[in-house]
């Protein structure tokens, strides 16, 4: 994974969203350690405060959970907690971008469902 250094996001941010997309992709699974502070630190070249800001926040969510001297750890309800946030947060301000975008556009809800519906199409190779 590359980092942007744009200044759009943090990248402790980033971190935490990278672990969360690794979680959803199997990459970790409850129970997983995950990497440490100073792992990711070298992996992102980053300093370690950075990427122990990124853990931080998943722990504060219940993402991870820490053991004393170990590291962190993925959480039985990880991957649920990330859907929920993801669905609730990031898909629903995309949708409403697209939903206003397509009112500007004059594209109505039937040709909006149909290039959606094509979009998924093809992210799963149907098309």
């Amino acid at each position: 994974m590359h980092l942007s250094t744009d200044g759009t996001k943090p990248i402790y941010v980033q971190i935490a969203e990278w672990i969360e997309t690794e979680i959803l992709n199997g990459n970790f699974q409850p129970d997983d350690k995950v990497f440490s502070q100073y792992k990711l630190a070298e992996m992102f070249t980053i300093n370690p405060a950075t990427a122990a800001k990124g853990l931080n926040i998943l722990t504060d969510e219940k993402v991870l959970y820490g053991k004393r001297g170990l590291g962190k750890f993925v959480t039985t309800e990880a991957r649920s907690i990330i859907v929920d946030k993801r669905k609730n947060q990031t898909l629903k301000g995309l949708i409403l971008e697209v939903a206003l975008e397509a009112d500007r556009l004059d594209v109505d809800e039937e040709e909006l469902i149909e290039m959606l519906k094509l979009t998924m199409k093809k992210q799963k190779g149907d098309v």
